[in-house]
């Protein structure tokens, strides 16, 4: 069995115009997990805490193996940081940089810096004042995988590269995995990101965890089907369904739990099904993001 590269217990952290709560939250060594949320969600939040910039008003977080914030020394040995907003030190160079973080971290790894310094094309020499963003993020994410981390925390660093930048930041992700003691939680609003590489999802939004599990489960339990109603008629209200839209005899539901003995219900009553759509993740969280405001709002 593997062992907890992250564990929250009921962390709760309240500011003026937001509150994180009752957050639990882990991940096993050797998997990525996606921490998708709107802007505002408690994303960015939930990492300063992982990295023990941020301490939580009330709760447990242990990060490999390592209570913070009492321990976080300790932990930050091991983990390695990306932010789009990164700030790296402008009229430096790259090669400076690769220097000073190889001076702080023993596990730095040259060769491995020199073959990403080529994958990403980049030029050792260059300041970093003269980079693009999506290099600039590049940079960033080189001198956290030199070192060799055993958990990468990535906070939205996909946003605003261009396609190629974006595919090569991924494609150098998942080959991150490929020591299965490497791990990593990536948070973003961008869910085609999120579903190329994670294995486990979680929906973040108004400071709350909306859902949690393994990407297939999501994507096999949630379905939409189109369906047309006799005349007079209506549906039967089966769990964990809702009825996204209507349109005199024509109708469209969203469920999070299919089976399909729902399909078989719904003929029973005297609706045609007319399909059976499965949901992409982007869907399945706009789903999940309608169905709790609007709980909240009734």
């Amino acid at each position: 069995m593997n062992s907890l590269a992250i564990e929250l217990r009921g962390v709760a952290k309240r500011y003026r115009h937001f509150a994180l709560e009752g957050l639990d939250l882990e991940l096993e060594e050797g998997q990525i997990l996606g921490l998708i949320g709107p802007n505002g969600a408690g994303k960015s939040t939930t990492l300063r805490m992982l990295m023990g910039l941020v301490h939580a008003d009330r709760g447990s977080v242990r990060v490999l193996g390592h209570s913070l914030p009492a321990e976080q020394v300790a932990a930050k040995r091991e983990v390695g940081f990306v932010s789009e907003d990164l700030r790296l030190y402008g009229a430096a160079t790259v090669a400076w940089h690769m220097g000073f973080v190889a001076s702080i971290y023993p596990g730095w790894d040259e060769a491995y810096a020199q073959a990403l310094l080529r994958r990403f094309d980049l030029k050792a020499e260059q300041r970093v004042k003269g980079l693009s963003h999506g290099q600039r993020v590049k940079a960033a994410l080189l001198l956290a995988l030199a070192r060799r981390p055993r958990l990468l925390l990535l906070d939205e660093p996909t946003t605003g590269l261009d396609p190629v930048a974006r595919q090569e930041v991924l494609g150098e992700l998942m080959a991150v995995l490929a020591d299965e003691r490497r791990t990593i939680l990536f948070s973003s609003h961008n869910t085609l990101d999120v579903e190329q590489i994670s294995d486990q999802i979680t929906f973040l939004d108004g400071g709350r965890v909306l859902d949690s599990a393994d990407k297939e489960s999501f994507l096999e339990r949630w379905r939409r089907l189109r369906l047309e109603l006799p005349a007079g008629g209506s549906l039967p209200a089966l769990p964990g369904t809702r009825l996204d839209a209507s349109s005199g005899r024509l109708a469209v539901v969203t469920t999070r739990c299919f089976e399909p003995e729902m399909a078989e219900a719904y003929r029973e009553a005297g609706a045609r099904v007319q399909a059976v759509e499965p949901m992409s993740l982007e869907e399945i969280f706009l789903a999940e993001v309608a169905w709790r405001r609007q709980g909240a709002a009734a």
